[in-house]
């Protein structure tokens, strides 16, 4: 095996930026995230009165989730934009500017009129602003992934790619605590507050973006003259199949998440299992554990593989979707946030671990930014509906829907790992040592 291998992964030892790149990437991660996901939190637990009062329980919480899934189905066009643009003028610009639209947009829902004031023009505009959301977030992920792989040295590709996914539970965690926080203010400022807060975040977060230098790698293939006049069109026609076990192995993590994590904030609101303070709680401590995991989990793959770890997570995923809900229904705030512990450090940051590194690796660096994009991407559609739909299968049949669903698409994302082929295997460990070992020993001799 030789170096051919690990081309255009950039410098064997990374560059010195490496790590100032991993940590302002998960910087944007985090405020992103908490703009994202602060939505679902509160679809799950006050949309639905403040946008459609007017229907039942049960309809309010399934017009405020397929609100929600709106912001997921923009996600592919979101990352077909970003990714494209990523191919094609650098990795930094979209990092900048996925990141000002997400902030605006996020700022703009705690302004937003209720149904009580404005009528249906509530709901119009709520949906407008997802949208918009859904733009962003779509174009974030890539830029923010492939900035820390591109930088990162080649034996330690996990670890830097797992700091940057280590910001989504950051973000998980913020946002929760700020509405753990606002949940005593009463009326509309419970979920106002929230989204008001995050202008600060997304501030912060341009200040150190702004001075994260642009990819090693970007650099090469413009320099080399290899810049796809359309990368879009010509990934899908060369690198298909990848794409659609990308999006295989994306739907265990992200559609599981929606199941375990979304829909369960509103499952236990709605079966009175826990308290908004309690699921709140046990959100903040399963975020606060994959702050640790996520990291632990990419190092784990510089050490044994990305297709090994994703193959165990997945198999335990398959098995865990019957027994998580049972745990839950015994309304043990202990068992409860055990559950959610597990759903989310194992079953979500092992495999949210995992990608940062394997999907990069699955593509050519000419169109790595849209080959990525796409299959992390497409898959959050089907995430997005994944709460209204786990709301209907609940109303045909009871919390069994709910938990054949979470290990069905453990099992998709089992079956993608299956047949998705191993980027780190010890081959390309051994290869990667060789040539860290030569290129130290050559700056030796230089020095010397």
């Amino acid at each position: 095996m030789s170096e051919d291998t690990l081309t255009m992964r950039g410098p064997v030892n990374g560059t010195p930026d490496a790590k100032r790149v991993a940590v302002g990437s998960a910087v944007g991660a985090v405020i992103e995230t908490y703009d994202f996901i602060g939505f679902g939190t509160a679809a799950a637990l006050y949309f639905g009165t403040a946008f459609f009062p007017g229907a039942s329980p049960v309809a309010g919480t399934l017009a405020a989730f397929a609100t929600l899934g709106v912001g997921f189905a923009a996600r592919p066009l979101g990352g077909i934009i970003g990714g494209h643009l990523g191919d094609k003028v650098g990795r930094k610009p979209v990092l900048v500017a996925s990141l000002i639209l997400m902030g605006l947009a996020t700022f703009a829902i705690g302004l937003l009129p209720t149904y009580a004031a404005v009528g249906v023009v509530a709901p119009i505009l709520l949906v407008t602003v997802r949208i918009i959301q859904g733009l962003a977030f779509g174009a974030e992920w890539g830029g923010a992934i492939l900035m820390s792989y591109e930088h990162a040295p080649w034996r330690e590709k996990g670890r830097y790619t797992g700091i940057v996914q280590a910001g989504f539970p950051v973000g998980l965690l913020l946002a929760n605590l700020v509405f753990l926080g606002s949940v005593h203010l009463g009326n509309d400022w419970a979920w106002r507050v929230p989204f008001l807060a995050s202008i600060f975040l997304v501030i912060v977060g341009l200040i150190i973006r702004a001075k994260v230098p642009e990819s090693p790698v970007f650099e090469d293939v413009k320099d080399s003259g290899d810049i796809v006049k359309s990368p879009i069109v010509e990934v899908l026609r060369t690198d298909w199949r990848n794409i659609l076990r990308g999006i295989g192995l994306r739907i265990a993590e992200t559609a599981g998440y929606a199941v375990s994590i979304t829909y369960m904030i509103s499952y236990l609101h709605s079966e009175h299992l826990a308290t908004k303070s309690q699921t709140l709680t046990a959100l903040c401590i399963g975020a606060a554990i994959g702050i640790v995991a996520t990291p632990a989990w990419g190092r784990l793959t510089d050490k044994i593989g990305r297709r090994t770890v994703y193959l165990y997570s997945t198999a335990f995923a398959v098995f865990f979707g019957i027994p998580m809900f049972l745990l839950v229904n015994t309304g043990s705030f202990f068992l409860i946030a055990i559950t959610i512990v597990i759903s989310y450090a194992i079953c979500q940051n092992s495999l949210a671990g995992a990608q940062g590194a394997w999907f990069p690796e699955l593509f050519e660096a000419k169109t790595r930014a849209s080959g990525a994009s796409l299959a992390y991407q497409i898959s959050a559609m089907v995430s997005g509906f994944t709460p209204f739909i786990t709301t209907l299968l609940f109303v045909e049949f009871g919390w069994m829907g709910p938990a054949v669903l979470f290990s069905i698409y453990g099992a998709i994302g089992l079956w993608a790992a299956i047949y998705t082929r191993e980027t780190w295997g010890p081959r390309e460990r051994r290869a990667a040592e060789e040539a860290s070992q030569h290129a130290h020993r050559e700056g030796v001799t230089l020095a010397a």
